[in-house]
């Protein structure tokens, strides 16, 4: 199986002490989120899902 391709989000910053949040895409289509001084921790949300905690988050910004 491939190795994810996990990117820090863009609100992390320049963060070096492990304050990272980090999101990659699954083979089934489902999107990964974990923080990086945790990466054994990852949640999994379809799109829809993610579309809408997306929408929350921008709306509390």
């Amino acid at each position: 199986m491939p190795e994810r391709q996990w990117q820090k989000s863009s609100f992390s910053g320049g963060s070096t002490n492990g304050e990272c949040v980090e999101v990659a895409a699954g083979l089934d289509g489902r999107i990964r989120l974990r923080e990086s001084d945790a990466p054994d921790t990852v949640l999994a949300a379809d799109r829809a899902a993610w579309s809408a905690f997306l929408k929350a988050v921008k709306a509390e910004s």
